[in-house]
């Protein structure tokens, strides 16, 4: 009789052979068999792996994951004669894939067991779950949970817990066991109390068991829960369901899914399909929406559509991660935990389109999420390189035929806007490409996309902000002929920068008051974080700046929270410095974030130590290529003044010449340094005078 090999990752890593645990020996040997497992039989590069199991890949890497894989077969097939080709854990292509049977993991047999209990009659799928719950030894990969790698899965099989114990509690309620499931409910929602379903069941339970009073209370604590987490108001259906119960509604009944019957009775009515919810049985989940608020109507259509997509487009589908990309570019625009949330899964869900070996897929989930980007300096550094990597690997296995160009586009613009304010030549080559190929194959949406690529490569050098005012006039007409709202926001940023810096405010305020009214009209609240900072920095430039400190403390303020770590850290202190004299307006104590390698000198200098000033000034880099470029050259200049440090001078004249005419900083579109020419005056009079050092 053949020994059978189970693996489970509900908890910690384990794997048995006929109910005899195995040794996996160390944590990393864990780490590839669950990679492997994640991945769902599909082959993962030993490249990924090497990039998975350590952030800085130590020499020799590669054959460290080959003895891992090594030590992982001889424990899972022990029996295996010497040299025989592996079964369960088989080397293919550039890689390797777990080819256990679909019931071996306990995961994946949850994942069905899940399914199944949907078909089942009620008193057959309480067993089913009941079982299947009972497979779970703790959180999903527990050992892993701060690997990226198992981010995604662990949230989906999460997820599906919390489905399977809400399914159980309806198979409960149908067979009138209220009461019983009513304990069950209660540590339900008091350990996930953003689940409107989970509350919904535990009321309509303590109804069902008798308890009105109870019931009501439950529903109270659920609107404060919502209220005080999340800031939430109850959805419309909780707010039915205490309705009905403050009514007495004979007949009450909830399911988080609608039953086929209820879905062929909505056909009937011509209603389309029945609503998910709770209902009283006086017209089920299909009545008519006229009368009702805008936010139920549009709720519950939302719950609708959900709940058929699950329905129809299966768990493993590539649709579903297409479909996600397009949520997360939905996500990114709302700004706060969304952005974050996008940042978060954008990986994931491109590590799975590579997983898949479909390249085309691949291309397509990485070159869709377009949300245009205004903001030269990144959020997440590790993250861009890693989705670069990504970009650079899927263009390179694209056939070279003229029907991909699109997606050679559209990976070509990713590279150009991930690699936002690096060094080096690939940005802007990608960006020019990429530019080229939309111009070629006449699509508007694929242009504005290449032209934010562009724009983000477009701070090769100071003094370009004429360019990308270009830039910003193309993004805005190209956009507005064609419905591109959040690319003509994009260009009207792109504007009120460029505006900002050859010093013509009276366009650059038009720009912005266009912005804000487009954010209001299409709900998008990020953009009222860099209009905020541009009234700042016009108070930072009016004949009267004495508001601009409190102007700026407010839209710093507004960051807070916003998801947007790459322009909120550091740049109150910059703000502020600009609204000072150089060197002593320099606060050693602010959060320079990034920005302090161009501050140390002056903060020293403040302080009067001027011998570790002249060591500070000689250690500052390059500025990075981005907004802040000429600023920063000229907090160098500033300390370079106070030093009399002829090299640090000639640099920055050189570095700010092209920039001649222009305001120092304010392409930004959030802080000036006041002219350039003011700046290369400086230079050139210190320059005039006589080295005495």
């Amino acid at each position: 009789m053949e020994q059978r090999t189970v693996l489970g990752v509900l908890g910690a890593v384990v794997a048995e052979r006929d109910g005899d645990p195995l040794a996996l020996k160390g944590p990393r040997h864990r780490a590839v068999l669950a990679r492997l497992i994640v991945a769902r039989r599909r082959v993962v590069p030993v490249a990924r792996l090497v990039d998975d199991l350590w952030e800085v890949p130590p020499p020799g890497s590669v054959g460290a994951v080959q003895t891992f894989v090594g030590a992982l077969r001889r424990a899972l097939e022990p029996e295996r004669p010497p040299r025989a080709p592996a079964r369960l854990l088989v080397t293919e292509g550039p890689g390797y894939a777990l080819r256990v049977p679909p019931d071996a993991v306990d995961a994946w047999r949850f994942e069905s067991a899940v399914g199944d209990a949907v078909k089942l009659p009620a008193e057959e799928a309480i067993g089913r779950l009941e079982e299947a719950l009972g497979w779970w030894r703790g959180p999903a990969y527990a050992e892993f949970a701060e690997e990226g790698w198992a981010r995604s899965e662990r949230s989906r099989l999460a997820e599906l817990r919390l489905q399977a114990v809400e399914r159980r509690a309806e198979a409960q309620l149908a067979l009138g066991r209220a009461a019983e499931a009513v304990p069950d409910l209660d540590a339900h929602v008091a350990e996930h109390p953003w689940r409107e379903d989970a509350w919904c069941l535990l009321g309509l339970a303590l109804y069902r068991a008798g308890r009105q009073a109870d019931a009501l209370a439950v529903l109270r604590r659920a609107r404060v829960a919502l209220a005080d987490r999340l800031g939430l108001d109850p959805g419309p259906a909780l707010r039915r369901l205490e309705a009905d119960i403050l009514a007495q509604a004979e007949g009450l009944k909830y399911s988080a899914r609608p039953a086929p019957e209820d879905e062929r009775e909505a056909r009937k009515r011509g209603s389309g399909g029945a609503a998910p919810g709770y209902g009283t049985g006086r017209g089920g989940g299909g009545e008519e929406t006229h009368g009702q608020h805008p936010d139920d109507v549009a709720a519950r259509i939302w719950t609708r559509a959900t709940a058929a997509y699950d329905r129809v487009v299966g768990t493993g589908s590539p649709a579903r991660l297409e479909s996600a990309v397009g949520l997360m570019r939905n996500l990114a625009v709302t700004g706060g935990g969304g952005l974050e949330a996008a940042r978060e899964q954008r990986m994931a869900v491109v590590a799975a389109a590579e997983e898949s070996g479909d390249v085309e897929l691949t291309a397509r989930v990485i070159g869709a999420y377009d949300v245009p980007a205004i903001w030269t300096r990144g959020d997440d550094p590790e993250l861009a390189g890693r989705l670069v990597a990504a970009a650079e690997r899927t263009l390179a296995a694209l056939p070279g035929e003229p029907a991909y160009d699109g997606a050679r586009c559209r990976l070509l613009a990713t590279i150009a806007l991930e690699t936002r304010g690096a060094h080096g030549s690939r940005g802007p080559e990608a960006a020019r490409e990429a530019e080229e190929i939309a111009r070629r194959l006449d699509d508007p949406a694929l242009l504005a996309f290449a032209l934010n690529g562009t724009f983000m490569q477009s701070f090769t050098r100071a003094g370009l902000a004429a360019r990308r005012d270009g830039i910003g006039a193309e993004l805005v007409a190209l956009s507005a002929r064609h419905g591109l709202t959040t690319f003509e926001i994009l260009g009207r940023l792109i504007r009120v920068q460029s505006r900002c810096a050859l010093a013509d405010f009276p366009a650059a305020d038009e720009h912005a008051a266009a912005a804000d009214r487009l954010a209001e009209r299409h709900e998008r609240p990020l953009v009222g974080v860099f209009t905020d900072w541009y009234r700042a920095l016009r108070l930072a430039a009016s004949p009267a700046p004495e508001e601009a400190e409190a102007a700026y403390r407010a839209a710093a303020a507004r960051l807070d929270g916003a998801g947007m770590p790459g322009l909120e850290h550091g740049l109150l202190a910059l703000a502020l410095l600009t609204l000072r004299a150089l060197p002593d307006g320099a606060d050693p104590d602010a959060d320079w974030g990034p920005y302090r390698p161009w501050a140390e000198p002056l903060i020293l200098l403040a302080t009067g130590r001027r011998k570790e000033a002249a060591v500070a000034l000689r250690a500052v880099p390059e500025p990075p290529r981005d907004l802040l470029y000429e600023a920063l050259c000229c907090l160098e200049v500033g300390a370079a003044l106070a030093l009399g440090d002829r090299a640090a001078l000639e640099r920055g004249r050189a570095r700010l010449l092209p920039a001649a005419g222009e305001l120092a900083g304010a392409g930004s579109g959030l802080l000036t340094l006041g002219p350039v020419d003011h700046w290369l005056g400086r230079i050139e009079a210190a320059l005039r005078e006589p080295d005495t050092r």
